[in-house]
């Protein structure tokens, strides 16, 4: 990946689009440029999806959970982490270091959800307790981790 490359990926994630066209006039970039340079992050597996991203509060998931989940002594973590990424509203699945063995975030439309959400938890062999959080508001929720860098500092970072 070089300077390039890192441009047309922030460029995506900034104008949160596909739009090639868009990324050509952000960047300055040629348009035969910019398609080629995708068709390499994917082959290269640096882009792995055509991103359609939804507004979820939008959508009706407006209500976000965090879960610390404490799984059994005996239990896999492996197999704990898939079998807790199958609940429903689930949306990620952390498995972490330190007193908490996952953190999971799950979005649900309201608090008979995450009721349902709790019980689902319970219910599951592979956990022992969990420790739930209701998230107030949300002051930072991007899917874009590249917007959280400035260009300069990724290219130092990563550019070959």
């Amino acid at each position: 990946m070089d300077k390039k490359d890192i441009q047309i990926l922030k460029a995506l994630e900034d104008l949160e689009t596909t739009s090639t066209e868009a990324v050509s006039e952000t960047t300055g970039i040629p348009l035969s440029t910019v398609h080629y340079r995708l068709n390499n992050l994917r082959e290269d597996d640096v882009i792995t999806n055509g991103r359609l991203d939804l507004d979820l509060d939008e959508f009706g998931l407006g209500v976000t959970i965090l879960v610390e989940v404490f799984t059994k002594d005996d239990q896999s973590h492996a197999e704990s982490g898939a079998v807790i990424a199958e609940i429903p509203g689930v949306t990620k699945v952390f498995f972490t270091m330190g007193g908490t063995d996952f953190i999971a975030l799950a979005r649900v439309p309201d608090s008979d959800s995450v009721e349902r959400l709790v019980s689902d938890f319970e219910a599951l062999d592979e956990v022992a307790r969990t420790d739930s959080t209701f998230v107030i508001d949300r002051e930072l929720d991007s899917h874009y981790a590249l917007q959280q860098y400035n260009e300069d500092a990724l290219v130092e970072e990563f550019a070959e």
